[in-house]
């Protein structure tokens, strides 16, 4: 497998569970310093970075709202005082409301799925481009994003409010990668399908996995870490030539 060079750390947003955790503990594996951003979530992010220290890696757990622009920069602003200058940024911090129709969507919730998961990931770009690009003094880098297959599924009768979240992604992602392919930065995203997460619990539906996992091409729901082993390929070297790409791990859903 190729491994990540020593050139930096990466922020992880959204590190403290599911795929932003598995995430954060394969690029540490590979020997790279790893920033486990979370909301709220502060004991699960020090089991992460527990877990990432005892096997020899470095890493450290930092809280921040990544819809709060002023928590942002405390972020990327902590991460280099703590773990040196960046390499990547995974944008995974998302959430997804509440299932349900549209008619019944609040208009508060419409707002906070969209700042956390639009908003959040044009404030954490920016910021890593800022450090990254080669035209402002950087070394270049990678930035993955977290969109969804609901993006071209379309969420109906669950949550349109998320699926379009994620196609504000997709958009973005292709976008960016065409804006900042000449200062040094690729940017892709990985579209997760039905994951094996406790989002779905957490959403109002613990029978999620087991009602539509059957009726998926490959049988089954996927892991955490099957997502992550895909966003690892993207920020490493084997993914040199790959930019505005978006990925898919959906097990043919």
């Amino acid at each position: 497998m190729s491994t990540i060079p020593s050139l930096g750390s990466i922020i992880v947003t959204g590190g403290s569970r599911g795929i932003g955790a598995a995430v954060a503990l394969r690029v540490a594996a590979q020997g790279h310093p790893v920033a486990v951003n979370y909301a709220r979530a502060a004991a699960a992010a020090q089991r992460v970075v527990a877990a990432i220290v005892a096997a020899g890696g470095r890493a450290c757990a930092i809280q921040a709202d990544v819809a709060d622009e002023q928590q942002v920069l405390e972020l990327f602003s902590a991460a280099e005082a703590q773990l040196g200058p960046l390499y990547g940024l995974v944008n995974n911090a998302g959430i997804t409301g509440r299932l349900g129709k549209l008619v019944d969507l609040p208009v508060e919730e419409l707002a906070r799925v969209m700042a956390v998961n639009v908003t959040g990931s044009f404030l954490c770009a920016r910021e890593a481009v800022r450090r990254l690009a080669t035209d402002r003094g950087g070394r270049g880098g990678v930035i993955v994003n977290l969109s969804s297959r609901a993006a071209k599924i379309g969420g109906a009768n669950d949550w349109v409010h998320y699926a379009a979240s994620k196609g504000a992604i997709d958009t973005f992602t292709l976008g960016l990668a065409r804006e900042v392919a000449a200062a040094g930065i690729r940017v892709n995203a990985v579209a997760p399908g039905l994951i094996d997460t406790e989002i779905h619990a957490s959403a109002g539906d613990p029978e999620r996995l087991a009602r539509i996992g059957p009726n998926i091409p490959l049988g089954r729901p996927g892991s955490a870490d099957e997502v992550a082993a895909a966003i690892v390929w993207l920020l490493s070297p084997a993914a040199s030539y790959v930019t505005g790409a978006i990925l898919e791990v959906g097990g043919g859903r």
